[in-house]
């Protein structure tokens, strides 16, 4: 297998998935800034030109973080990162989709539409009125987690899984690009501390 990497918090999910659960493989970089995820050869790995993509070994191409990762949880089982269980794995799921929905996609929304308006208005079709409403609405759904979160060391309780991971890049890169996380939302904010000193965050 091969790693399709790149700059980007969607890439580091998958490579903080991967260090969590020992995986190494060789990865070749797409420099975005450039375009190359726009270029014939990588559409041809992955038509939507996004990142980051997996070679299997058939030579075929698997793309969207959660499907590279469930992909990688069923190749390489231990340890769990999903859930070993089908109740683990479902619990696991439903934060994951909860997380994704509501807060990445109208975070990553709010700044392509807003801060990265000139880099993304000639690649992607954008709605820049749209962009405080989609801040508002990732933020909102922060100050819920926040208290979704009370009394749990991470969002499936004790265990640390993919949706911590997908929670902790995307609040990261929101504070690098004008969304920083709300200090009110102090359970978060105590989470995130918890997981910023995981070795895996430096994947």
């Amino acid at each position: 297998m091969k790693l399709y990497d790149s700059i980007g918090p969607n890439p580091r999910i998958v490579r903080m998935f991967m260090a969590e659960k020992g995986i190494d493989m060789p990865r070749q970089a797409v420099d975005l800034r450039k375009g190359e995820n726009r270029e014939a050869d990588h559409l041809r790995r992955n038509p939507h030109g996004q990142m980051p993509t997996l070679e299997l070994d058939d030579g075929s191409y698997l793309s969207e973080i959660t499907a590279i990762c469930e992909y990688l949880e069923e190749k390489y089982p231990a340890p769990p990162m999903i859930g070993g269980t089908p109740e683990a794995r479902a619990e696991c799921r439903m934060w994951t989709r909860r997380v994704d929905l509501n807060i990445c996609e109208p975070l990553a929304n709010g700044y392509r539409f807003g801060e990265a308006l000139r880099f993304f208005q000639k690649r992607i079709p954008v709605a820049p009125d749209a962009s405080p409403g989609l801040k508002m609405i990732a933020a909102n759904r922060l100050q819920w987690l926040d208290g979704q979160i009370a009394g749990k060391d991470y969002l499936c309780g004790k265990r640390f899984t993919l949706a911590d991971i997908l929670l902790y890049c995307w609040v990261d890169f929101g504070g690098e690009v004008g969304q920083p996380l709300d200090p009110a939302n102090t359970n978060i904010a105590s989470w995130f501390a918890r997981v910023a000193e995981r070795p895996s965050v430096k994947a």
